[in-house]
C-alpha cells in the first residue's frame, strides 16, 4: 500500500490514535515515518507486529502529513478496514 492509499481511504492519524485502531483490530495497514523519535514509534510497531498489521514506512513526517490532507507532520497513521454491510 502506498501513502496514495491515505488520501482517500478512511484513516486516523498520530500515535495513539493509530494504537486504539489496532488494538480495536480496526487497522489495515499502519504507515510510521522514518525522521519520528524511535521511542514514539517502537512500541507501536511492536504491536502491529502483535496483531499483525502490516506497516509500511514513509520518509519523513512532513510527507506522511501531507498524505493525510494535513497542515502539519504526522509520526503514524493507519487504513481503516471498510466496514462489513
Amino acid at each position: 500500500m502506498t501513502l496514495d492509499a491515505l488520501k482517500s481511504a478512511n484513516r486516523v492519524m498520530g500515535i495513539k490514535q493509530v494504537s486504539k485502531a489496532v488494538k480495536r483490530g480496526d487497522a489495515e495497514n499502519v504507515f510510521l515515518a522514518d525522521d519520528a523519535d524511535v521511542r514514539v514509534t517502537e512500541p507501536l510497531m511492536k504491536l502491529c507486529e502483535e496483531h499483525s498489521v502490516p506497516v509500511e514506512h514513509a520518509v519523513t513526517m512532513a510527507d506522511l502529513g501531507h498524505a493525510c490532507g494535513i497542515e502539519v507532520g504526522a509520526a503514524a497513521a493507519a487504513v481503516l478496514k471498510q466496514p462489513i454491510c
